[in-house]
This record gives structure tokens, C-alpha cells and sequence, in this order.
């Protein structure tokens, strides 16, 4: 693993969630925002020297300014929460983007994140340039087999029994499922982890609302370009629900990652390629961010349209567009006639003119 390098720094900040409750949320690299939406178990500052988690934050932040934060009631966020309810959880999010100032941003929905990304994908798609899932969801119970519901029931017993004990037994049955591929070393820190990230009963009471959490009716709703990467082998949240949120969300591209682990080491073969297809996604945020495009443009249509004129843009025809979009190309052709119509242009030169529009301040 990449040894930490002395200017990565975190600015680790404070929003207030509408009921009340702080939320921690860290900010580091640089680059277009990317802003990744709480998994399960997190500790801003007991994750920045992880040897799990490390080399996410310093590969993402080479290509990002990355906003991550800790879920109410887990890490440095606000303790002793009880409503871990969709709303609540979505209302988290919202403060991080008012807090952070964030206009246009990729969202990343990591596991259990996954309901609130949805939720909020369809409230504010005007915020968002990008949608990601990884290792992740529309619903823990969305197409659950009977096996993942005994499953379920049965984590429930094995946290209240084991989640604060001295020694990791009960713990280590959930390190092992996270990153069966892991070491020795890893696996103790995911023990840890579970400690510092939150007691016992707010281990069972958020666990058990975040079951219930359900987003798959909005999946339709979406229409922004969409990535969902999810290892093969996955025991946490099993390979299926990738192809779920793939096969219900317009135009979204599935990658399967051939690992085991739920959270993709940084020794194994999988994780160049998680990073290779994160940075290829995030590439047209970064090679035009919103601030460089014309208001008369951002202002008016979709995050998926703008994507289709910066190709065009870039010398990209009909064809080369699908493909590097995973689109057909009636989709693109649809698209361009409803960007040409929103900034009220028509005839052969309309594609000429709507480029100008988006280059119009690079």
C-alpha cells in the first residue's frame, strides 16, 4: 500500500442536519467534488491511516476534491441518535452540500448509502454530474433471497451479544465477511472499527432502519449518467443487487470487480480496476467542470445532455458517443434533439451552435 504522503491533509468540518444532529464530514485533493455518501461503519479520523480504507482517499483524491462523512450518531458525527430514518438520513446529506457550498457534484453511494443517493438523485438532480454505486443498493431487502433475510436476522443477535465485547470474536464473523481476502492485520482493524464507529445500540437501532430503507421505486426517476461497480464475491451485499440497480436505472453501466472482498484491497487485481473505471467516469468532470460551462447551458439541461455536448465537443460523432457512454445511439440522438430544443435551436448547425454555448467560457 502506498505509503501516506506528508501534504495529504483532511479538513475535517461541522454541518447541522435539519433535526438538529452534527455531521462530521472531512474534504481533501483536488479536482472536481465527489462527494461519497456514508457507509455503514465510519470514523473520519480512525479511517485516514487505515490499511483498508487508505488508498481509496489517496487515489480518489488525486482525481477529486473528495467530501466524505461520518453517518449521525457514528464516528465524529453527533452520538446517541435514534431516528436513522431515510428522511433523516437524506436530510445528513443535504447539510453536507450546504455546508461544503456544493453546486454540481459526482455522488459515490458506498453500501448502505445507497437508498440516500437514490432519494436524492431524484430530488435535486440539478446538484448532480455523475451518479456511482459501490458494493452497494436500492434496498437491503429489494430483491433479497430468503437466505440474505435469515442472514439479516441473524447479524442482529450477533451484535447485540458481541458488538462490546473485549475480545473481537463476534466482531471478527463481520470483518470476515467485509474482507475475507484480508490480513490478519486488516481484520483487527475492521474489530476496531466497529468499536470506535458506534455502541451497541446504535449498531441495532441504525442497522435495523436502514433495513427498511427503500429507494427502489425512485430507480426509473433517474436519468444521469450512472456507474455501478460491485465486486463478484461480495458477501455483504451480494453480487445481485448491482444488477438490480443496473438493470432499472436508464443507461447505467454494471462493472463486476472478480474479487471476494466487499471493500477492494489495494494488493489485489481488482483495484487498479476500480480505480481505472472511477477515474474514466469522472474524466468529463474534469476535463469541463461546471464552472466552465455557459449558464444559458448548465442552467437549462441535463447532467446527462451536458455529457453528450462535451463528447460532441470534443470531435466525438453519434456513434463514438454511444459507445463511450454505454448508450444506443437513438438514446444520444434523442438526447441532442432535446438539448437543441431546451436552448431553442433547430437545423444543421444546431449541434455547432450548442457546442459553442458549452465552450463559451472555457
Amino acid at each position: 500500500m502506498e505509503t501516506p504522503r506528508a501534504d495529504v491533509v483532511q479538513d475535517i468540518r461541522f454541518a447541522r442536519s435539519a433535526d438538529g444532529v452534527g455531521i462530521a464530514y472531512a474534504v481533501h485533493g483536488s479536482g472536481p467534488p465527489l462527494l461519497i455518501d456514508a457507509c455503514w461503519l465510519s470514523h473520519l479520523q480512525f479511517d485516514w491511516e487505515s490499511p483498508v480504507w487508505r488508498h481509496y482517499l489517496v487515489e480518489l483524491g488525486k482525481i477529486a476534491t473528495v467530501i466524505r462523512y461520518d453517518e449521525r450518531g457514528h464516528g465524529l458525527s453527533d452520538r446517541g441518535v435514534t431516528d436513522h430514518s431515510l428522511r433523516a438520513r437524506v436530510g445528513d446529506l443535504e447539510a453536507v452540500v450546504a455546508d461544503a457550498g456544493l453546486d454540481r457534484f459526482a455522488l459515490m453511494a458506498m453500501a448502505q448509502g445507497g437508498p440516500v443517493a437514490i432519494e436524492y438523485a431524484a430530488r435535486h438532480p440539478e446538484h448532480l454530474t455523475r451518479l456511482m454505486f459501490y458494493g452497494s443498493y436500492s434496498g437491503a431487502e429489494a430483491a433479497a433471497t430468503p437466505e440474505e433475510l435469515q442472514l439479516l436476522a441473524a447479524f442482529e443477535a450477533l451484535i447485540k451479544v458481541g458488538w462490546a465485547r473485549p475480545t473481537s470474536e463476534f466482531r471478527r464473523v463481520f470483518s470476515s465477511m467485509m474482507i475475507p481476502g484480508g490480513t490478519e492485520e486488516q481484520m483487527r482493524w475492521i474489530d476496531d472499527l466497529q468499536l470506535r464507529a458506534c455502541d451497541t445500540e446504535t449498531a441495532v437501532i441504525s442497522r435495523a432502519q436502514r433495513q427498511v430503507s427503500d429507494s427502489t421505486w425512485r430507480l426509473p426517476e433517474l436519468d444521469l449518467p450512472t456507474l455501478v461497480i460491485h465486486s463478484r464475491g461480495d458477501q455483504m451485499n451480494e453480487f445481485h443487487h448491482a444488477r438490480h440497480l443496473a438493470a432499472n436505472i436508464r443507461g447505467a453501466h454494471l462493472v463486476a470487480l472478480d474479487s471476494n472482498n466487499h471493500v477492494v484491497l489495494a494488493d489485489e487485481p481488482a483495484w487498479p480496476v476500480f480505480l481505472h473505471e472511477v477515474a474514466s467516469f469522472m474524466a468529463p468532470d474534469r476535463h469541463l467542470s461546471p464552472d466552465t460551462v455557459a449558464d444559458d447551458v448548465a442552467g437549462q439541461i441535463s447532467p446527462r445532455e451536458l455529457d453528450i455536448l462535451r463528447l460532441a465537443a470534443g470531435g466525438y460523432d453519434n456513434d463514438a458517443i454511444a459507445a463511450e457512454l454505454f448508450l444506443s445511439v437513438r438514446t444520444v440522438e434523442r438526447h441532442l434533439q432535446n438539448a437543441y430544443a431546451k436552448l431553442g435551436l433547430s437545423g444543421r448547425t444546431a449541434r455547432t451552435a450548442a457546442v459553442a454555448r458549452l465552450l463559451s467560457r472555457t
